[in-house]
């Protein structure tokens, strides 16, 4: 399989006027494996046009794995990373941020994210993430794991179109974000990153009714299932996801659910078969 056979869809990255690729890689644990596999797994997905691949400095050495598939390849990449929030005051995200950079080897991040709301006053990583704006070492920025209060204090301190995306836990038994998440974002122009789009380790057996429903519209397009879910997660223009892969394979197969597209009967099969459930007290995360 070319690049050129996949349709990769792309979609808008907040208000910055880039696109990014509708299905990206994720890099969670993928250091945790083969290293020349990895490389190979990430590499195969850029060349399948998965070019947003997600990272972070809490990943361990998963920054390493990204800078030896990137080698070479990195204007075609879209590359994130994050900020631990023990880390996000003003002079420690600066720092935690050259870090990264350097170990991924690279003199800019496409977008830069705090990775949850910890105890640093959102104002200080806000200041911190437009001096990195100013100096050209991210082009973007964002944060991960905020639900519709946090992204609107943040917003409040940030100001219009500032706030690129928000990278929020997304699969087909946990909708939560579908509620009042996705609903802010799509109001103030802000991408919605999917993470752990198959659920860690959860997704629904082939005996189930609910994987019986995927299987049976996989079949349709001649598709998987997984690719099945990861099309319905994408249904709106706000969403994007980033699956990880362990196999070159495995990303291949990722990448053909870019140019999956469902139809209103399948996804209201889907949509009963994972029901969203009532809105919960907190934003569930990983």
């Amino acid at each position: 399989m070319t690049k050129q056979s996949i349709d990769m869809k792309q979609r808008p990255w907040g208000k910055t006027g880039r696109d990014v690729s509708v299905i990206g890689q994720g890099t969670w644990y993928i250091d945790r494996g083969n290293h020349p596999a990895a490389v190979a797994a990430l590499q195969q997905g850029l060349d399948l046009g998965m070019t947003h691949i997600d990272t972070a400095e809490m990943y361990d050495d998963a920054e390493l794995v990204v800078a030896d598939a990137i080698k070479s390849r990195r204007d075609e990449v879209f590359l994130v990373s994050k900020v631990l929030p023990s880390n996000a005051s003003r002079a420690g995200t600066i720092k935690a941020c050259e870090r990264s950079l350097a170990r991924l080897r690279t003199d800019r991040m496409d977008c830069y994210l705090l990775h949850w709301r910890g105890g640093y006053a959102l104002a200080e990583t806000v200041a911190a993430f437009e001096e990195l704006v100013k100096a050209g070492k991210i082009l973007s920025w964002g944060v991960s794991n905020f639900d519709a209060d946090d992204l609107q204090e943040i917003y409040e301190v940030a100001g219009k179109d500032k706030i690129a995306c928000n990278q929020v836990l997304y699969h087909l038994k946990e909708r939560a974000i579908e509620h009042s998440v996705i609903p802010w974002c799509e109001k103030h122009g802000v991408t919605v990153t999917a993470y752990s789009p198959f659920g860690h380790n959860d997704f629904p057996s082939a005996r189930s009714e609910g994987g019986q429903v995927l299987q049976k519209i996989a079949d349709t397009h001649g598709a998987t299932p997984r690719q099945v879910a990861l099309a319905f997660l994408t249904r709106k223009p706000s969403v994007v996801t980033i699956p990880k892969a362990s196999s070159a394979g495995h990303a291949a197969e990722n990448a053909e659910a870019g140019a999956l597209d469902l139809s209103k009967d399948e996804i209201a099969a889907i949509d009963k078969a994972f029901p969203l459930g009532r809105e919960p007290s907190h934003l569930p995360m990983l």
